[in-house]
C-alpha cells in the first residue's frame, strides 16, 4: 500500500501554537510534492451582542473590517512563511465556525490531509471552550494529522 498526499490543508489562527503544524505541512508538501493550502478562519462569533431582541446591537467591529484584517495578517504570513515554495501555497480567509469551516474547504478543494496543532488546553478550557481540532478530527472525511506544540507536557489526569 502506498500512501499519497496530493492536497494538504494546514489551518493557521497565526499563533505560535500553530507553528509545529506549518513546519510539519512544509515537510509534507515537500515530501510529497503536494499542493499546500492554507485557511484561517475568522470565528463568527466575533460579533457579540448588547442585548437580545430587536434593540440588540454588536458590540465588535463589523465582520467585513474583520476579514480584511485577516486577509492582511494572511498576505504577510504566507510571504514570510511560503516564500521558498516552488509552487505558491493556495490561501483564503473566511467567516463562520472554524471546524466547520476548515471540513468543508477540505472537501471543496478534494483535501487528502489536514495538519493541524493542539493547543494541549487543560480539562476545564478544553470542556467550556471545545477544541476546534478535536471537532476537525471526529468529523472530517479526510485524513487528520494533529501536531503537539514542543513545549507541551503530559499532565496526569
Amino acid at each position: 500500500m502506498s500512501i499519497r498526499f496530493a492536497n494538504i490543508l494546514v489551518p493557521t489562527d497565526f499563533s505560535d501554537a500553530s507553528r509545529p503544524a506549518v513546519e510539519c505541512a512544509l515537510g509534507l508538501i515537500e515530501s510529497f510534492d503536494a499542493q499546500l493550502y492554507c485557511l484561517h478562519v475568522v470565528d463568527d462569533a466575533c460579533q457579540y451582542w448588547s442585548a437580545i431582541g430587536p434593540e440588540s446591537l454588536p458590540l465588535g467591529p463589523p465582520p467585513e473590517e474583520i476579514l480584511e484584517l485577516g486577509r492582511t495578517r494572511m498576505a504577510k504570513f504566507c510571504e514570510r512563511t511560503f516564500a521558498d515554495l516552488t509552487t505558491p501555497a493556495i490561501s483564503n480567509v473566511v467567516l463562520g465556525r472554524p471546524f466547520l469551516e476548515i471540513i468543508t474547504y477540505a472537501k471543496r478543494n478534494r483535501v487528502d490531509l489536514i495538519v493541524m496543532s493542539t493547543h494541549g488546553r487543560g480539562a476545564i478550557a478544553h470542556v467550556l471552550l471545545g477544541s476546534t481540532t478535536e471537532k476537525v478530527v471526529r468529523k472530517a472525511s479526510c485524513a487528520v494529522l494533529t501536531v503537539r506544540t514542543p513545549e507541551h507536557t503530559f499532565v496526569m489526569p
